[in-house]
This record gives C-alpha cells, sequence and structure tokens, in this order.
C-alpha cells in the first residue's frame, strides 16, 4: 500500500475524470467506489470517491462539489521512456484542455500535468553547470518537451 496518495476533488466529475485518466495510462484500474448515503446524492450524483491506480500508482478522486478548485501550483510529473509516448500523452491528456509550457498542460479537469522525458531530468543535473543552464534555457522555449531540443 502506497503510504501517500493524492486526493482529487472534483466538482462532481470524479467519474468522469477517472474513465479519462485510465484510457490513457497502461496499467491503470479502479480498485475500489464509495457512494454518498441516498439523503446526500444529489442530481444523480451519488458516488463520493474512487480509489484507482494509474501506471500502478494510487489516486483518490473525491466528488466534494464546487468549493475547491485545481491550482497549477501542484502537478502530476510523468517520466516518459521516448519521444513517442511524450507526444501521445501530451495530446491525450490536453484534448479539451490546455497546452502550456515547459511541458506543462492542464487536462480538461483543470488537473495539471507535466509530460516529460526522463533525459529531461539527467541533463537538468548535468555536473557540468553550463550544460544544465543550456538544458534549462531550451525548455523554456517549448511547450512540449522534445528530446532532440535538449
Amino acid at each position: 500500500m502506497q503510504k501517500i496518495n493524492p486526493c482529487l476533488w472534483f466538482n462532481y466529475q470524479a467519474e468522469e475524470a477517472v474513465h479519462f485518466y485510465l484510457s490513457i495510462f497502461k496499467n491503470s484500474k479502479i480498485v475500489n467506489t464509495s457512494y454518498y448515503p441516498e439523503k446526500k446524492a444529489t442530481a444523480n450524483k451519488t458516488v463520493m470517491s474512487i480509489t484507482f491506480e494509474l501506471d500502478g500508482n494510487t489516486f483518490i478522486a473525491f466528488n466534494g462539489g464546487p468549493h475547491f478548485t485545481f491550482s497549477p501550483a501542484v502537478s502530476f510529473y510523468v517520466n516518459c521512456y521516448s519521444q513517442k509516448e511524450v507526444d501521445e500523452l501530451w495530446e491525450r491528456l490536453s484534448d479539451g484542455g490546455k497546452k502550456g509550457e515547459c511541458g506543462r498542460l492542464e487536462d480538461k479537469f483543470g488537473v495539471t500535468w507535466q509530460i516529460a522525458p526522463i533525459e529531461l531530468i539527467e541533463k537538468l543535473n548535468d555536473p557540468d553547470p553550463q550544460k544544465a543552464y543550456r538544458t534549462m534555457k531550451s525548455i523554456l522555449r517549448m511547450g512540449k518537451i522534445e528530446i532532440d531540443r535538449l
């Protein structure tokens, strides 16, 4: 069991969001669904929370209503092992959302993701500070990260 699990607060879109994420990430599944008691259910929105896994990482989606919204101050960083994976996740997660800069995007539910090749971290941590700086400058000019431009 994962000790720390992100809990995503949705305005009654938890089911839609979970199914969207499950369609994108391999090795993903719903672990558990809990429901509001009938007295608390509103407008056929009876699902209270869904525990789910995305590629082995556990998340909780909570239907809490309009009280809170997502912020780009918190994002999910996705390590990609090829440009093909970067391209696919970038397009699929941003569908209906907003493409940003430096590998960041906001999905159609307002959740922010950072889609990056594993080479990015290696290059940003290069022992030569000039090489690391050049990498940082290059990603500042990109939307989707492109490995061959690092």
